[in-house]
């Protein structure tokens, strides 16, 4: 219940909670560095199979996938889909995944098979991108049991054919103007219908577009080079503070480690002695 100077305060007692306390259990080996935003949990969230979903990690990096708190895969890359991928994404996975069946290059019967094929996989749902034709979003609704996720990209995308085909979940990628395109979109077919959006990368764009509509936020995580550069740069301030003496070339096991080299025959030179044995 919300309370405002204008309310009427409820005749029983009552307590504000302005923060709820929620316990917290991490390992030391299993602590999570991509966190989602907080500002993704304001948004309502979308029930699919009865899991409640509100962050979607947008990568195909199985371990950036296994190392966030997020609690669904986007997993849509730019090139055809491959089930390999998919399988791979699917198994290494402990979360539902979304899976990308084309839009673009590929369409038609083969991203039916191939959407198809993702259902049996064990995907949460598919992914369409923006070109995919209305006809083609109607035959993969005919054979498929899990919801059909339609891109939107623009005011112009004809995302209502997209619902009338069978998409069951939009998902709104506008850029800067995606909080925008989300208001434009809710205008349009009302406030029941769910709608996936990508949040930018702070929290005041997340904020703005779960505001205008979104349910459930897509975040884009740092890249792996990103994650390493700050670790590396802990352990090189952590070696230079260590004082370690300087390597020492004498302290080398030099034929040990030859043991275990393999060196070509093209790549040796034999060194013939100075004295002959006859001469000595």
């Amino acid at each position: 219940m919300s309370i405002s100077k204008k309310s009427k305060l409820p005749k029983r007692e009552f307590r504000i909670i302005k923060d709820k306390y929620v316990p917290e259990i991490e390992s030391s080996l299993r602590k999570k560095p991509v966190l989602m935003p907080n500002a993704i949990y304001n948004a309502s969230g979308i029930r699919i199979q009865g899991t409640r979903i509100k962050s979607l990690i947008f990568s195909t990096d199985i371990a950036i996938i296994r190392n966030s708190n997020a609690q669904a895969v986007f997993a849509v890359y730019p090139f055809t889909p491959q089930l390999a991928i998919v399988q791979s994404i699917i198994q290494g996975s402990s979360i539902p995944v979304f899976a990308g069946v084309g839009g673009g290059t590929t369409s038609g019967p083969r991203s039916v098979s191939i959407a198809l094929e993702c259902e049996l996989l064990g995907a949460y749902g598919v992914v369409v991108n923006t070109p995919m034709k209305n006809e083609v979003i109607r035959d993969m609704y005919e054979v498929l049991d899990i919801p059909i996720i339609a891109t939107v990209v623009s005011k112009h995308d004809d995302f209502v054919g997209k619902i009338n085909a069978g998409a069951r979940i939009l998902n709104v990628s506008g850029g800067k103007r995606t909080a925008e395109l989300v208001a434009y979109v809710r205008s349009i077919i009302g406030n029941e219908f769910p709608i996936i959006a990508t949040g930018g990368d702070d929290e005041s764009k997340i904020h703005a577009t779960t505001q205008a509509g979104a349910n459930a936020i897509t975040y884009t995580p740092p890249s792996t080079s990103e994650l390493f550069k700050t670790m590396m740069e802990d352990y090189r301030e952590k070696s230079a503070e260590s004082g370690n003496k300087p390597n020492d070339p004498t302290n080398l096991h030099v034929e040990e480690f030859k043991r275990d080299l393999v060196f070509p025959a093209d790549s040796i030179e034999y060194i013939e002695p100075e004295f002959p044995h006859d001469e000595k």
